[in-house]
């Protein structure tokens, strides 16, 4: 069983897997480990220990720049239908609209973080097995669409900035930086290890985002606002095809801190940013590794009731998928979440999680 049971639930939302072939998946996954090993990864049951999850982690590529990592300086995520993603992520999870070109929309996350949405998604070349569902079928709790666009970058600030040292950090350790400066904002970006796009930059919380955010977008808000407030990167799902070198990288040239080392992924701490966590990917036995990729994200909210969110979601006519990290009920879970289908087809997850209880 090569998916875990998050990969599955977000294929049957994005219409690539059958209802008949979740059900299907999920008595085969019952039958070899029970669901709460799918939620902490591929490695639970009798995989575990074996040679295909070896909990080892990777040596170092290179000798620790020292940095730390202080802020999300912003995502980058390309849409086919820009506008209509940025309206509802303004109306669902209150992300204020700072500017919108028409070309890309964006946004600030609370006064912590920010995304820009982009034009111009081009879809990659379907795998052999997805197959695009009907026109309007319905999912599990609301609309199921194609994925339409892609988180491919992001930017996070870092203390020590000085552009000069950064950049000769960065060459002394084999990359290849390229310098995007914007007025005060300035920045480098490199390839990781899976070819993501890391853009490193001098971006604080005291530097990025000052005055308000005003901004419009040209698509009308798709409901009416929640009024909930993003307080946290509760986590990133990375998904590579090596992950220890992954992990290896980030922790020494970022700063993360790697989690305990499952056989299959590592939750890395950002320090007081947020959490990330970095997976092997579905990637069947032979075939070609994959770029990196971010399958998900999770954000935690403020105020988190599970009925009030559930019923909030399914009022606006979405999907509410319960996630609790395979603890059990929702209500007595440590972990409390959702999982949401996007205009363009993304997998957003909304949690209780903060900063305060990052740790449960």
């Amino acid at each position: 069983m090569d998916h875990n049971l998050a990969q599955l639930f977000n294929d049957f939302d994005r219409g690539v897997v059958s209802r008949r072939q979740l059900l299907q998946a999920l008595g085969m996954a019952a039958l070899v480990q029970p669901a709460s090993a799918f939620a902490q990864g591929q490695c639970g049951g009798a995989k575990k220990g074996t040679p295909e999850c070896d909990p080892t982690p990777a040596k170092a590529p290179f000798a620790p720049t020292g940095w730390k990592t202080v802020m999300l300086d912003h995502l980058s995520c390309q849409a086919a239908d820009y506008a209509r993603e940025a309206a509802f992520y303004a109306a669902l999870m209150n992300w204020k609209i700072r500017s919108d070109d028409g070309r890309q929309a964006v946004l600030d996350i609370g006064n912590w973080g920010g995304v820009i949405f982009r034009g111009g998604y081009q879809a990659p070349p379907a795998p052999p097995a997805a197959a695009a569902p009907p026109a309007g079928s319905a999912g599990r709790g609301g609309p199921r669409v194609p994925r339409t666009a892609a988180f491919d970058g992001f930017c996070w600030g870092i203390d020590q900035w000085d552009a000069t040292k950064v950049e000769a950090a960065l060459k002394a350790r084999g990359l290849s930086p390229l310098a995007d400066n914007h007025g005060d904002f300035q920045s480098f970006h490199v390839k990781d290890p899976g070819g993501f796009d890391l853009q490193i930059s001098n971006g604080t919380v005291k530097n990025r985002r000052q005055g308000p955010a005003t901004g419009k977008t040209s698509a009308p808000a798709p409901f009416a606002p929640t009024g909930w407030n993003t307080v946290w990167l509760d986590h990133i799902s990375f998904e590579v095809s090596n992950y220890k070198q992954t992990v290896a990288f980030y922790a020494a040239l970022l700063g993360w801190t790697p989690g305990e080392d499952e056989g299959s992924q590592s939750q890395m701490r950002i320090g007081d940013v947020g959490d990330i966590i970095i997976r092997r990917g579905n990637i069947p036995p032979g075939a070609p590794p994959r770029p990196a990729s971010i399958g998900h994200i999770s954000y935690g909210i403020s105020s988190f009731d599970p009925d009030t969110v559930k019923a909030e979601l399914e009022k606006r006519g979405l999907n509410a998928r319960e996630d609790t990290g395979g603890r059990g009920d929702i209500h007595t879970s440590p972990y409390k979440s959702y999982h949401t289908t996007t205009p363009n087809g993304l997998d957003l997850q909304i949690s209780a999680t903060t900063r305060a209880s990052r740790d449960a």
